[in-house]
């Protein structure tokens, strides 16, 4: 017989985690951990990171849902079809905890090349919002720390402000010694998004994440249409866990690109599903993380690497809190590596 337990568990930054929808100063995460009655030494884990202001879950429903869930451990592989499809953390949570489980509870869920430490996973840099000053000090930290594809987000101080920032980038490094992205988090609208995609354009930024707010699909198409710079859907990714939604999005509006956080769509299955339709569609994608903790990155990371991908992906957001779970994880050198010789420590979480 299985058994199972939740814990609630408040992440802490390392500084403020600013976004255009709000800083970010605490980020609450649920682990779910699952055992035999017969060997209640090893245990599964995973981690459902529902993030506020983007997912379309509240803590209540992952909180419900968790309790359900251990009440009744009989039937979590149907309900991973079933009823947890509209609770995307939590379906994660749990297709991580099952394979854990059957790994014996060693975290090791996709061994391959990556997991042994002998490949590693391409990521980019990430500048998060502050005032003009910070963001430029933390700008020039990316790039010393090596990471040739930089992500900085847009929409919150101005942008004037902000296309000065990048304008002192380009003015040192050019599109070929640094790419650069940028993440507007849906801060832009219909009247001033083309203007500022087409500043953007000026300084050869390789894309931009969801310049408009989700659910605005008219304008993201014509965006896409009309756009210089390439475009990233993000958030409107999330919510649409049916695959007919899924397949109306990426025909009506045509991104350039897709930017798949599987805490947010459902975990490994969905993630597969939103490659596949935009694979058949030309679509360029990358995964990023949701500011999970070890787990549930490790969880990403590990099905990333079977993808065999050479374009950076969005990974490097472990270090940002001052408790994270020390892991085999360390993101140097624009890569995420994983290091079989360093142990894991859930002493933190019980």
């Amino acid at each position: 017989m299985l058994h199972a337990k939740w814990i609630e568990h408040v992440l802490e930054p390392r500084f403020e985690l600013g976004t255009s929808k709000g800083p970010i100063n605490a980020r609450t995460v649920w682990y779910l951990m699952a055992w035999h009655e017969n060997k209640p030494e090893v245990q599964g884990i995973g981690e459902a990171a529902l993030f506020p202001g983007h997912s379309k879950e509240f803590p209540a429903d992952v909180r419900t849902k968790l309790v359900e869930l251990c009440a009744n451990t009989g039937d979590w592989e149907q309900r991973l079809s079933t009823d947890l499809v509209d609770v995307p953390s939590v379906r994660f949570a749990v297709e991580q905890c099952l394979r854990d489980l059957q790994v014996s509870g060693t975290k090791q869920l996709f061994p391959s090349p990556f997991t042994l430490g002998k490949q590693t996973i391409p990521i980019n840099g990430l500048v998060w919002m502050g005032d003009k000053a910070t963001m430029k000090t933390r700008i020039r930290e990316q790039i010393e720390k090596g990471f040739s594809t930089v992500k900085m987000k847009i929409g919150a101080i101005g942008i004037d402000d902000e296309l000065e920032l990048l304008r002192s980038v380009r003015a040192e490094f050019g599109p070929q010694d640094i790419t650069l992205r940028v993440d507007a988090n849906g801060a832009f609208n219909a009247q001033n998004a083309m203007g500022v995609l087409d500043r953007l354009a000026e300084l050869s930024i390789h894309s931009i994440e969801q310049p408009v707010a989700p659910g605005s699909y008219e304008v993201m198409a014509e965006l896409c249409e009309r756009s210089p710079v390439p475009i990233g859907l993000d958030e409107d990714l999330i919510g649409l866990n049916n695959h007919d939604l899924k397949v109306d999005l990426l025909k009506h509006v045509k991104p350039q690109y897709i930017v798949i956080k599987p805490s947010l769509v459902g975990g490994w299955a969905a993630t597969q599903e939103w490659i596949d339709l935009a694979e058949e569609r030309g679509i360029g994608w990358w995964i990023t993380s949701a500011l999970e903790s070890s787990i549930g990155l490790n969880a990403i990371a590990q099905f990333t690497a079977t993808l065999n991908v050479d374009v950076p992906q969005g990974l490097g957001t472990g270090s940002v809190y001052a408790n994270n779970i020390p892991s085999p994880l360390l993101a140097e050198r624009g890569a995420l590596r994983y290091r079989p010789e360093v142990a894991w420590d859930l002493s933190s979480i019980g």
